[in-house]
């Protein structure tokens, strides 16, 4: 590395990386932002910390209390020991790539524990209250295109395990809608996913219904003035079906596609056939379904079995 690239600042370093992950990693712009807000908060924190911001060369120099102090300060601030370990890891990733990119090694960060992590179990709507949801959504009094939208994307979380920005990312170039959809999930990593008739007759009825023209490479689902449906929407539409039927408030877009995973473990689902439908890159993610639903058929026997109730 030439020697002037050792005085390379803070914020070109910063932006070199930002690149280089759009680019050549081509995350999304969500995941973007989140290294950016992440990194952004570390530099602000060394320019205090230091009396300004580091170049290329400090990078290398910097101590493992000085990223203790970084985390110290967080905590402080209230993050969460999830959003702690997400900070950590997203400065472990840029220092990973200024290693590669400038030969800058720092060996000090390997020192810092991520914060311990308790794992969230998911909480999926159980299988009549998905159906519950589904139906209701044509009787909330919307015009019938913004009904047969909404149950549409529903139906992609519920009967496809879709995460929403996965439904909402859908282009006219994925219609018609077949026996398959083409996924792109996190990290850009496509999956097939099987689609059932239902959900295929419910695109296909939305498609026919919305006053908007089909554009092959525009958004499919369409908000109330032509524009891109945004998440937003899906989720003032849970939140209004849940108030309607009284569910609790755990009844979210996200937890259709819990019900997805759980309610096909219940029914014999393979976990690694599961694990492929839901994109997931480690079958532990996966695992977590699996310990809901032993959880559940426990609280069954503890409640149903006579030997149980005597104990």
């Amino acid at each position: 590395m030439a020697a002037s690239e050792l005085t390379t600042p803070w914020n070109d370093a910063l932006a070199t990386f930002l690149e280089h992950l759009a680019g050549e990693r081509r995350l999304s712009p969500r995941t973007l932002d989140a290294y950016q807000r992440d990194l952004d908060t570390f530099g602000d924190f060394l320019a205090v910390h230091h009396g300004r911001l580091p170049d290329l060369r400090a990078l290398g120099k910097l101590s493992s209390r000085d990223f203790r102090a970084f985390m110290a300060s967080r905590r402080r601030d209230g993050l969460s020991a999830r959003s702690l370990a997400r900070s950590l890891s997203a400065i472990r990733t840029f220092f990973d790539y200024v290693k590669r990119r400038w030969g800058i090694d720092n060996p000090a960060l390997s020192l810092v524990e991520s914060p311990k992590l308790t794992r969230t179990a998911p909480k999926p709507v159980s299988e009549n209250a998905a159906k519950m949801l589904i139906a209701e959504t044509a009787l909330r009094g919307q015009p019938d295109w913004v009904s047969a939208r909404d149950t549409a994307v529903l139906l992609l979380l519920y009967g496809c395990g879709l995460r929403i920005s996965e439904a909402l990312s859908l282009t006219g170039n994925d219609l018609p809608v077949g026996d398959t959809l083409h996924i792109a999930g996190k990290g850009n990593k496509m999956r097939v996913v099987p689609v059932l008739p239902a959900v295929a007759e419910a695109i296909s009825h939305y498609v026919e219904a919305c006053p908007f023209p089909v554009d092959r490479d525009f958004a499919l689902f369409r908000g109330l003035r032509g524009g891109a449906l945004s998440a937003r929407s899906i989720q003032s539409l849970m939140q209004d079906l849940r108030g309607r039927l009284g569910l609790a408030e755990t009844a979210t877009p996200h937890a259709l596609r819990h019900a997805f995973a759980t309610h096909l473990l219940a029914h014999g689902g393979d976990l690694r056939a599961i694990q492929e439908l839901l994109g997931h890159a480690s079958l532990s993610t996966t695992q977590i379904y699996a310990d809901v639903e032993n959880a559940r058929l426990l609280a069954v026997y503890d409640g149903t079995h006579p030997r149980a109730r005597k104990g």
